[in-house]
Protein backbone atom coordinates (compact mmCIF):
# COMPACT_ATOMS: atom_id res chain seq x y z
CA UNK A 1 0.00 0.00 0.00
CA UNK A 2 1.18 3.48 -0.82
CA UNK A 3 2.02 5.80 1.86
CA UNK A 4 1.34 9.89 1.90
CA UNK A 5 4.56 9.94 1.62
CA UNK A 6 5.22 8.07 -1.56
CA UNK A 7 2.30 10.00 -3.06
CA UNK A 8 3.90 13.19 -2.87
CA UNK A 9 7.17 11.86 -4.38
CA UNK A 10 5.45 10.21 -6.63
CA UNK A 11 3.43 13.46 -7.94
CA UNK A 12 6.25 16.12 -6.85
CA UNK A 13 8.59 13.56 -9.77
CA UNK A 14 5.28 13.16 -12.37
CA UNK A 15 4.88 17.27 -12.51
CA UNK A 16 9.21 18.54 -12.33
CA UNK A 17 10.55 15.91 -14.42
CA UNK A 18 13.35 15.77 -12.08
CA UNK A 19 14.52 14.19 -8.64
CA UNK A 20 16.35 17.86 -7.98
CA UNK A 21 13.27 19.86 -9.04
CA UNK A 22 10.68 17.18 -6.92
CA UNK A 23 12.96 17.76 -3.86
CA UNK A 24 12.68 21.40 -4.00
CA UNK A 25 8.80 21.03 -4.53
CA UNK A 26 8.49 19.44 -1.37
CA UNK A 27 11.28 20.92 0.26
CA UNK A 28 13.68 18.28 1.26
CA UNK A 29 16.55 16.43 0.10
CA UNK A 30 17.51 14.99 -3.47
CA UNK A 31 19.24 11.80 -1.97
CA UNK A 32 15.94 11.95 -0.12
CA UNK A 33 13.59 11.87 -3.16
CA UNK A 34 15.37 9.12 -4.49
CA UNK A 35 15.26 6.49 -1.66
CA UNK A 36 11.49 6.77 -1.52
CA UNK A 37 11.15 6.60 -5.56
CA UNK A 38 13.44 3.40 -5.70
CA UNK A 39 11.92 1.67 -2.31
CA UNK A 40 8.08 2.24 -4.02
CA UNK A 41 9.78 0.35 -7.28
CA UNK A 42 10.80 -2.45 -4.93
CA UNK A 43 7.44 -2.12 -3.39
CA UNK A 44 5.47 -2.54 -6.71
CA UNK A 45 8.30 -4.72 -8.60
CA UNK A 46 8.07 -2.59 -11.57
CA UNK A 47 9.85 0.46 -12.74
CA UNK A 48 7.79 3.86 -12.36
CA UNK A 49 10.22 6.34 -14.29
CA UNK A 50 12.45 6.13 -16.54
CA UNK A 51 15.37 8.70 -17.26
CA UNK A 52 15.74 10.27 -20.43
CA UNK A 53 17.77 13.28 -21.35
CA UNK A 54 18.50 14.46 -17.98
CA UNK A 55 14.61 13.97 -17.07
CA UNK A 56 12.51 11.41 -15.57
CA UNK A 57 9.63 10.21 -17.85
CA UNK A 58 6.79 7.89 -16.34
CA UNK A 59 6.47 4.70 -17.75
CA UNK A 60 2.93 4.06 -19.18
CA UNK A 61 2.05 2.16 -15.30
CA UNK A 62 3.01 5.14 -13.79
CA UNK A 63 0.70 7.41 -15.81
CA UNK A 64 -2.33 4.88 -15.02
CA UNK A 65 -1.01 5.35 -11.22
CA UNK A 66 -0.79 8.92 -11.68
CA UNK A 67 -4.76 9.59 -12.50
CA UNK A 68 -5.59 7.85 -8.97
CA UNK A 69 -3.02 9.56 -7.00
CA UNK A 70 -3.40 13.27 -8.61
CA UNK A 71 -7.63 12.38 -6.75
CA UNK A 72 -5.90 11.27 -3.93
CA UNK A 73 -3.78 14.25 -3.56
CA UNK A 74 -6.50 16.61 -3.98
CA UNK A 75 -8.44 14.96 -0.57
CA UNK A 76 -5.32 15.38 0.96
CA UNK A 77 -5.05 19.24 0.34
CA UNK A 78 -8.95 19.81 0.77
CA UNK A 79 -8.11 17.83 4.37
CA UNK A 80 -4.80 20.51 4.94
CA UNK A 81 -7.21 23.16 4.04
CA UNK A 82 -10.06 22.44 6.32
CA UNK A 83 -7.48 21.56 9.06
CA UNK A 84 -5.67 24.99 8.64
CA UNK A 85 -8.88 26.38 9.12
CA UNK A 86 -9.77 24.83 12.07
CA UNK A 87 -6.37 25.55 13.55
CA UNK A 88 -7.20 29.12 13.07
CA UNK A 89 -11.11 28.65 14.20
CA UNK A 90 -12.43 29.93 10.68
CA UNK A 91 -16.16 28.48 10.12
CA UNK A 92 -16.66 27.30 13.60
CA UNK A 93 -18.65 29.51 16.40
CA UNK A 94 -18.32 29.27 20.34
CA UNK A 95 -20.99 30.30 22.59
CA UNK A 96 -20.22 30.47 26.24
CA UNK A 97 -21.91 31.94 29.22
CA UNK A 98 -21.18 33.02 32.18
CA UNK A 99 -22.45 34.60 35.60
CA UNK A 100 -21.81 38.45 35.95
CA UNK A 101 -18.98 37.98 38.88
CA UNK A 102 -16.90 36.10 36.32
CA UNK A 103 -18.18 37.98 32.90
CA UNK A 104 -17.01 40.98 33.65
CA UNK A 105 -13.62 41.08 33.90
CA UNK A 106 -11.90 37.45 33.81
CA UNK A 107 -14.29 36.39 30.77
CA UNK A 108 -12.81 39.39 28.88
CA UNK A 109 -9.37 38.44 29.48
CA UNK A 110 -9.61 34.44 28.58
CA UNK A 111 -11.43 35.09 25.12
CA UNK A 112 -8.80 38.01 24.36
CA UNK A 113 -6.25 35.58 24.53
CA UNK A 114 -8.67 32.75 22.94
CA UNK A 115 -9.01 35.44 19.78
CA UNK A 116 -4.98 35.19 19.66
CA UNK A 117 -4.81 31.55 19.33
CA UNK A 118 -7.89 31.36 16.53
CA UNK A 119 -8.25 34.64 14.86
CA UNK A 120 -11.04 33.52 12.78
CA UNK A 121 -13.10 32.22 15.10
CA UNK A 122 -16.80 33.48 15.92
CA UNK A 123 -17.87 33.90 19.68
CA UNK A 124 -21.04 34.90 21.65
CA UNK A 125 -20.64 36.12 25.16
CA UNK A 126 -23.48 35.62 27.03
CA UNK A 127 -24.06 37.12 30.46
CA UNK A 128 -26.78 34.79 32.39
CA UNK A 129 -29.18 35.21 35.64
CA UNK A 130 -29.45 31.76 37.92
CA UNK A 131 -32.59 30.76 36.66
CA UNK A 132 -31.44 31.06 32.45
CA UNK A 133 -28.40 28.62 33.37
CA UNK A 134 -29.48 25.12 32.90
CA UNK A 135 -31.42 25.95 30.11
CA UNK A 136 -29.01 27.55 28.42
CA UNK A 137 -27.11 24.34 28.03
CA UNK A 138 -29.46 21.88 28.13
CA UNK A 139 -31.32 23.62 24.94
CA UNK A 140 -27.91 23.83 23.54
CA UNK A 141 -27.95 27.97 23.70
CA UNK A 142 -23.80 27.51 24.39
CA UNK A 143 -21.33 25.16 25.26
CA UNK A 144 -20.00 26.07 28.65
CA UNK A 145 -20.99 28.14 31.78
CA UNK A 146 -18.90 29.84 34.22
CA UNK A 147 -20.55 29.96 37.63
CA UNK A 148 -19.83 31.21 41.41
CA UNK A 149 -21.55 28.35 42.58
CA UNK A 150 -22.08 24.14 41.58
CA UNK A 151 -24.83 23.67 39.64
CA UNK A 152 -27.16 20.59 40.89
CA UNK A 153 -28.73 18.86 37.56
CA UNK A 154 -28.52 14.80 36.23
CA UNK A 155 -27.68 15.87 32.93
CA UNK A 156 -24.83 18.40 33.83
CA UNK A 157 -21.54 17.84 34.85
CA UNK A 158 -19.31 20.56 37.06
CA UNK A 159 -15.58 21.25 37.17
CA UNK A 160 -13.89 23.71 39.78
CA UNK A 161 -12.86 26.46 38.28
CA UNK A 162 -10.82 28.74 40.04
CA UNK A 163 -10.68 29.62 43.97
CA UNK A 164 -11.84 32.95 45.05
CA UNK A 165 -12.34 35.19 48.26
CA UNK A 166 -14.36 37.78 49.38
CA UNK A 167 -13.91 41.26 50.28
CA UNK A 168 -15.74 44.58 51.65
CA UNK A 169 -16.34 47.65 49.93
CA UNK A 170 -16.81 50.95 51.54
CA UNK A 171 -17.20 54.34 50.10
CA UNK A 172 -13.88 56.49 50.33
CA UNK A 173 -13.66 58.16 53.32
CA UNK A 174 -15.88 55.70 55.00
CA UNK A 175 -14.74 54.98 58.96
CA UNK A 176 -13.67 50.87 57.35
CA UNK A 177 -11.70 52.41 54.78
CA UNK A 178 -8.38 52.84 56.57
CA UNK A 179 -8.72 49.53 58.21
CA UNK A 180 -6.09 46.50 57.02
CA UNK A 181 -8.90 43.81 57.92
CA UNK A 182 -12.44 43.87 59.02
CA UNK A 183 -14.58 40.85 60.69
CA UNK A 184 -17.52 39.93 59.69
CA UNK A 185 -19.00 41.14 63.19
CA UNK A 186 -17.98 44.55 62.44
CA UNK A 187 -19.37 44.32 59.12
CA UNK A 188 -22.89 43.60 60.03
CA UNK A 189 -23.27 46.37 62.12
CA UNK A 190 -22.85 48.73 59.22
CA UNK A 191 -25.69 49.78 56.95
CA UNK A 192 -25.21 46.93 53.86
CA UNK A 193 -26.23 46.80 50.48
CA UNK A 194 -26.12 43.17 48.86
CA UNK A 195 -27.28 40.57 46.25
CA UNK A 196 -29.94 38.54 48.24
CA UNK A 197 -28.75 35.91 50.41
CA UNK A 198 -31.33 33.51 48.93
CA UNK A 199 -29.95 33.64 45.81
CA UNK A 200 -26.94 31.04 44.97
CA UNK A 201 -24.42 33.56 44.57
CA UNK A 202 -25.50 35.67 47.70
CA UNK A 203 -25.33 32.48 49.52
CA UNK A 204 -21.51 32.48 49.35
CA UNK A 205 -21.56 36.40 51.20
CA UNK A 206 -24.55 35.39 53.73
CA UNK A 207 -22.60 31.70 55.03
CA UNK A 208 -19.84 34.15 55.46
CA UNK A 209 -21.93 36.13 58.57
CA UNK A 210 -23.34 32.43 59.44
CA UNK A 211 -20.42 30.95 60.32
CA UNK A 212 -19.73 34.19 62.47
CA UNK A 213 -22.76 33.80 63.91
CA UNK A 214 -24.32 36.97 63.40
CA UNK A 215 -27.26 38.29 61.93
CA UNK A 216 -26.60 39.45 57.57
CA UNK A 217 -29.54 41.92 57.07
CA UNK A 218 -29.25 43.51 53.37
CA UNK A 219 -32.29 46.33 53.31
CA UNK A 220 -30.91 47.06 49.87
CA UNK A 221 -30.48 44.30 47.47
CA UNK A 222 -29.54 44.05 43.75
CA UNK A 223 -29.08 41.18 41.75
CA UNK A 224 -25.70 42.15 39.84
CA UNK A 225 -21.87 42.75 41.60
CA UNK A 226 -21.93 45.80 39.74
CA UNK A 227 -25.17 47.58 41.00
CA UNK A 228 -23.87 46.46 44.45
CA UNK A 229 -20.87 48.72 43.46
CA UNK A 230 -22.43 51.53 42.50
CA UNK A 231 -24.63 51.74 45.45
CA UNK A 232 -21.58 51.36 47.78
CA UNK A 233 -20.42 54.12 45.66
CA UNK A 234 -23.25 56.37 46.13
CA UNK A 235 -23.01 55.61 49.76
CA UNK A 236 -26.31 53.87 50.47
CA UNK A 237 -24.18 51.20 52.74
CA UNK A 238 -21.13 48.91 52.47
CA UNK A 239 -21.18 45.05 50.94
CA UNK A 240 -19.62 42.36 50.74
CA UNK A 241 -17.96 41.00 47.03
CA UNK A 242 -16.28 38.48 45.90
CA UNK A 243 -12.77 38.95 44.15
CA UNK A 244 -13.45 38.25 40.29
CA UNK A 245 -16.12 41.14 40.44
CA UNK A 246 -13.37 43.95 41.77
CA UNK A 247 -10.47 42.10 39.73
CA UNK A 248 -9.84 45.66 37.92
CA UNK A 249 -10.28 47.86 40.50
CA UNK A 250 -13.77 48.68 40.41
CA UNK A 251 -14.97 52.30 39.63
CA UNK A 252 -13.18 55.09 41.64
CA UNK A 253 -15.03 56.39 44.73
CA UNK A 254 -15.18 53.03 46.44
CA UNK A 255 -12.33 51.09 48.80
CA UNK A 256 -11.59 47.62 49.23
CA UNK A 257 -10.78 46.11 52.76
CA UNK A 258 -9.93 42.37 53.22
CA UNK A 259 -12.19 40.43 55.84
CA UNK A 260 -10.61 39.25 58.65
CA UNK A 261 -12.13 35.61 58.57
CA UNK A 262 -11.39 32.93 55.85
CA UNK A 263 -13.79 33.55 53.17
CA UNK A 264 -12.16 30.66 50.37
CA UNK A 265 -15.30 29.87 47.64
CA UNK A 266 -14.87 27.72 44.63
CA UNK A 267 -16.17 28.81 41.03
CA UNK A 268 -17.26 26.14 38.76
CA UNK A 269 -17.34 25.39 34.89
CA UNK A 270 -20.43 23.47 34.23
CA UNK A 271 -21.76 21.99 30.68
CA UNK A 272 -23.57 19.46 29.22
CA UNK A 273 -22.53 15.96 30.68
CA UNK A 274 -23.92 13.95 27.26
CA UNK A 275 -21.43 16.06 25.57
CA UNK A 276 -17.78 16.39 24.85
CA UNK A 277 -16.66 20.25 24.94
CA UNK A 278 -14.83 21.04 21.86
CA UNK A 279 -11.16 22.00 21.25
CA UNK A 280 -11.96 25.80 21.65
CA UNK A 281 -14.14 25.73 24.56
CA UNK A 282 -11.54 23.50 26.38
CA UNK A 283 -8.93 25.93 24.96
CA UNK A 284 -10.88 28.55 26.52
CA UNK A 285 -11.53 27.14 30.02
CA UNK A 286 -8.01 26.51 29.85
CA UNK A 287 -7.18 30.42 29.79
CA UNK A 288 -10.18 31.26 31.55
CA UNK A 289 -8.35 29.44 34.67
CA UNK A 290 -5.03 30.76 34.27
CA UNK A 291 -6.56 34.39 34.39
CA UNK A 292 -8.38 33.57 37.88
CA UNK A 293 -4.86 31.57 38.77
CA UNK A 294 -3.14 33.98 41.38
CA UNK A 295 -6.49 32.96 43.30
CA UNK A 296 -6.17 29.19 42.48
CA UNK A 297 -3.81 26.73 44.64
CA UNK A 298 -2.36 24.08 42.21
CA UNK A 299 -3.96 21.55 43.48
CA UNK A 300 -7.30 22.83 43.24
CA UNK A 301 -6.81 23.04 39.08
CA UNK A 302 -8.69 20.60 36.70
CA UNK A 303 -8.76 20.91 33.18
CA UNK A 304 -12.21 19.89 31.43
CA UNK A 305 -12.45 17.32 29.05
CA UNK A 306 -10.57 17.92 25.89
CA UNK A 307 -11.21 16.08 23.31
CA UNK A 308 -8.27 14.93 20.21
CA UNK A 309 -8.72 17.67 17.84
CA UNK A 310 -6.88 19.91 16.08
CA UNK A 311 -4.50 21.52 17.85
CA UNK A 312 -2.46 25.21 16.89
Amino acid sequence: MLTLRQIEVIRAIMVTGTIGGAAKLLGVSAPGISRVMKHTETTFGMRLFVRRQGRYAPTPEAKEIFSQINAVYDKVEDLQFVIKRLEKGAGQELRIGSVPSIANVMVPRAVAQLRATFPALRLGIDILKIEELIDYLLLGKGEIVATSYKLDHPMLASEPLAAGKLFCIVPDGHALAGRASVPAAEIASHPLVGIDPNDPYGRIMAELFERAGVTYDVPIRARFGTTVYALVKAGLGIAVIDQFTIADGGPPGVTVVPIAETTTFQSYVTYRADALPSNYCATFVTLLRESMQPSVASSQVRSVRKPVLVKK
